[in-house]
């Protein structure tokens, strides 16, 4: 199957900035999309930001015009960079990707990577 790993969560201040980093791992005949998702205490797990094979980007609208994704997809590698930080940004950040196997598309999802911001 496919395995996600994150990696740069942390601790930063109240508008500083961090970039989240997600590498994807085995069998993988084709992405159709890759992405992140956040658990923000006492809320119900949220959308962040996608980006489709061929580019395009979707973001929640708390974060638009703060965080930016990027992609490469010849690495299978999607990145988060997340800019002005907030306290109500704090939360545990899941990449995802989307992926066709031929027998039906199938989510895939990180462990998770901690990010916590502090005034």
């Amino acid at each position: 199957q496919v395995q996600l790993v994150e990696s740069g969560g942390g601790s930063v201040q109240a508008g500083g900035s961090l970039r989240l980093s997600c590498v994807a791992s085995g069998d993988i005949p084709r992405i159709l999309q890759m992405g992140w998702y956040r658990q923000i205490p006492g809320k119900q797990r949220e959308m962040v930001a996608l980006i489709t094979s061929g580019g395009r980007t979707s973001y929640t609208d708390s974060v638009r015009g703060r965080f930016a994704i990027s992609r490469d997809i010849a690495k299978s590698t999607v990145a988060l960079q997340m800019a002005n930080l907030n306290i109500e940004d704090s939360g545990v950040y899941f990449c995802y990707v989307k992926t066709d196997h031929g027998v039906g598309d199938l989510e895939h999802w990180g462990q998770g990577t901690l990010v916590s911001v502090s005034s």
